[in-house]
């Protein structure tokens, strides 16, 4: 399955930048542990070794799922983003009908998910999903995963 994973530009930068680092300071980490449980003996036995080389198989997992991610990111320049409606990289400010609350949230897809200072809900979401194409002024109604059904009337849609 090839398909496009929508980033900003400022995600896919900062998720470059961690890859960066993962590629160059962390594995020099691993290596140093790998390489001083080593001298710790029989190797069978060794816990520190057993841990350190868990440590490098996440790590290295973890820097192919970004390879991967980064090679399917179709970017999201801010001109491109449009606020008719809501889509991934917008900002939109809802009105919770059923608790009577408003908030603002960031639209990322789940890749982007935990990577900026607003808080975010994803575009594979419940809400995040039943949210995206709406425009202003709508009452979106979102079936979450225990059953009930909460409507959110969007107030409105801007571009961080």
């Amino acid at each position: 399955m090839n398909t496009e994973i929508l980033m900003t530009v400022e995600s896919y930068d900062d998720m470059k930048k961690e890859l960066d680092w993962l590629r160059a300071t962390r594995r020099r980490e691993i290596a140093e542990k790998i390489r001083v449980a080593r001298g710790f003996g029989d190797l069978s036995e060794n816990s520190e070794y057993d841990e350190a080389k868990n440590d490098q198989a996440i790590l290295e997992a973890r820097i192919a799922q970004m390879e991967e991610q980064l090679k399917k990111a179709k970017l999201l320049q801010k001109e491109q983003l449009s606020t008719d409606s809501v889509s991934v990289g917008t900002l939109v400010t809802i009105f919770d009908m059923d608790y009577d609350e408003e908030t603002t949230y960031r639209i990322a897809s789940a890749v982007e998910s935990g990577r900026s200072a607003l808080e975010s809900i994803t575009d594979e979401s419940p809400v995040g999903k039943a949210l995206l194409g709406h425009k202003k002024g709508d009452v979106v109604e979102v079936l979450v995963p225990n059953g009930m059904i909460l409507k959110f009337k969007i107030l409105d849609i801007s571009i961080s």
